[in-house]
């Protein structure tokens, strides 16, 4: 069984424990139309989208059963994170460059919503998400909740305007001796500066206040060191005379990347872009009674960035399968003689797994690389296929 039959079996064992396995279900409650709060296990999926139904069940053992928005006010992960339902006037205006309206005041339509609460105190605030709509509310004692309203629009001369009522609205309803005018018109409309401005607005109102968005978060960066093993064999090919062509031995040699993971904070944090700087090389000898300059010594820094996606077996272990488009810098590289180098890339795709978020393990196969771009007759054929250990510092 070659290498490129390991790693499709790799990926298929990967897609069989994906497909079998689930997002975990969670400790939760919600409140029904009667006010009744139930505790249930929910289906935590973190969702990018805010919903309008949710997966529950019972107890662990029980069938699993869905809610929606018509019969629940209130949902929640306990201590993580909580919707509550609310009929509210939201701005439906497009973002998109081609469909910006003419009109500077919003386009509001009424809707019942799902409301994530981002942070919960004397002043609230909450957001609405869905595809390229995203939307912040917000609500004071004894008011109701309305949108804060920002909205792109072309004016008349065909330039784009901003309307930036949501700092008018924040500097006449969240009034506070430590908040100045400048403090209002340096929030932009955005999750971080909002959640900033809440915060600092509570705090100084001595209001007690959860931030949802804090008990959410977990380490946004993975800082990893990943040695491990090449298994690497090189062809290489004249088109102007076949008794020139070479094959050489596969070689095993050792490897050194250093991984810089971000995980993306949406969908319990199982997807995460990466890029891993990797000093490689493949050295290796033929023997050729003709021909004097048959040594093969490449070696280079290579420089994945790529996407990687996660399913969680429990808390403490996990499987990963990644893609990379790999950039590749020779380094005094030397192939027969000729000057080894690649202008082009290739990819990689790996599967693995990771313990206790600090050790993993990780099958990796390269698509065929040309480190001999650089000549007219010449092609060659670079594979790797690597074993990689790794120990996450951060």
């Amino acid at each position: 069984m070659n290498k490129i039959h390991i790693l499709f079996l790799a990926i298929g064992l990967f897609y069989s424990i994906n497909c079998n396995s689930q997002i975990s279900y969670v400790e939760g409650y919600y409140i029904n139309n009667s006010n009744q709060k139930i505790n249930c296990l929910i289906k935590d999926i973190d969702w990018k989208n805010n919903p309008q139904k949710f997966k529950y069940k019972t107890t662990e053992q029980a069938e699993d059963k869905t809610l929606t928005i018509k019969t629940v006010k209130e949902f929640g992960i306990n201590n993580v994170s909580k919707y509550i339902r609310a009929v509210v006037n939201i701005d439906m205006s497009s973002r998109k460059l081609d469909q910006l309206s003419n009109e500077k005041d919003p386009i509001f339509k009424q809707e019942q919503l799902f409301l994530k609460v981002l942070i919960e105190g004397d002043a609230s605030l909450f957001l609405y998400n869905y595809k390229s709509l995203r939307r912040y509310f917000y609500q004071t004692p004894n008011k109701d909740i309305n949108q804060l309203v920002f909205k792109e629009y072309k004016s008349a001369n065909n330039k784009i305007e901003t309307n930036n009522k949501f700092r008018n609205q924040l500097y006449t309803n969240l009034k506070c001796n430590d908040i100045t005018i400048n403090d209002v018109n340096d929030v932009d409309y955005k999750k971080e500066e909002l959640l900033n401005f809440f915060t600092k607005y509570n705090t100084c109102k001595n209001s007690e206040f959860i931030n949802f968005e804090e008990k959410r978060k977990s380490d946004s960066f993975n800082f990893t060191i990943r040695p491990g093993i090449n298994s690497s064999s090189l062809s290489i090919r004249n088109g102007a005379a076949n008794s020139r062509n070479e094959d050489y031995d596969n070689e095993f040699n050792f490897r050194l990347g250093l991984e810089l993971e971000f995980i993306m904070g949406f969908n319990n944090n199982k997807w995460a872009l990466l890029i891993e700087p990797t000093y490689q090389y493949y050295k290796t000898n033929n023997e050729v009674l003709n021909y004097s300059l048959n040594n093969a010594d490449y070696q280079s820094i290579e420089l994945p960035i790529g996407i990687r996606h996660y399913v969680f077996l429990n808390k403490t272990s996990k499987f990963f399968i990644n893609g990379s488009y790999i950039y590749d810098l020779a380094i005094n590289s030397k192939v027969r003689g000729l000057d080894a180098k690649s202008n082009s890339g290739n990819f990689a795709f790996g599967v693995g797994y990771k313990y206790n978020n600090k050790y993993s393990v990780e099958f990796r196969y390269h698509t065929s690389r040309d480190i001999l771009t650089d000549y007219v007759t010449w092609t060659s054929d670079y594979k790797t296929a690597s074993i990689i250990f790794g120990y996450s510092i951060f």
